[in-house]
């Protein structure tokens, strides 16, 4: 049978409140916590720390504190990244971030869902979907992706926008829920 923790990274139901899973949200807590009190000059101490919070990190990322999320190491990141202030990614789930990504200030990538089914729901008992963002995104402040969703290549990701639904290439996406506003060409 599986651990709550293996139904939580299969995207089945699971209870999050078991002592393996409190402490890694608690681990997550602390080094988040220690993160947030550093500074700009502590370049090399905000490496180390998102190297240990994160599943894998490339070269030339920053996020600014302060920063939230509930795992870390579900969370993979690759080179060129950057996050601006208040960025929460809730990580029951993988989250992939690709190449040259820019998130604004106070964005927010979901992977941790409920049930629909109310008496399913007051069980406490919860589920997650994976979260990719391709290469070359940009997802503005304030939007905020929901679980299970894919940003293709070379999206902007609009203020404040509401992403539910798979994003293709090279668009521009806005509203609550986003749609295609715009159709960009492709980066060669």
């Amino acid at each position: 049978m599986d651990s709550e923790k293996e139904k939580m990274l299969n995207g089945d139901l699971y209870d999050a409140d078991t002592p393996e899973l409190l402490s890694e949200r608690e681990r997550a807590r602390k080094l988040t916590r220690r993160y947030n009190r550093t500074t700009a000059d502590d370049a090399e101490e905000q490496r180390d720390l998102l190297e240990e919070l994160f599943g894998s990190l490339g070269e030339e990322c920053y996020v600014e504190p302060p920063f939230r999320c509930d795992y870390g190491y579900n969370i993979h990141v690759d080179e060129d990244f950057y996050a601006n202030f208040d960025c929460v990614i809730l990580d029951e789930c993988r989250v992939d971030i690709g190449r040259n990504c820019l998130i604004g200030p106070g964005a927010h990538i979901y992977t941790a869902t409920h049930p629909l089914d109310a008496d399913e729901r007051i069980t406490g008992q919860e589920y997650a979907k994976p979260v990719t963002i391709s290469d070359n995104v940009w997802i503005g402040g304030q939007a905020v992706l929901n679980p299970g969703v894919t940003v293709g290549d070379n999206v902007v990701v609009a203020s404040g926008a509401v992403v539910t639904e798979d994003v293709p290439d090279d668009v521009v996406v806005q509203g609550n829920p986003a749609t295609v506003v715009k159709n960009l060409e492709a980066t060669q």
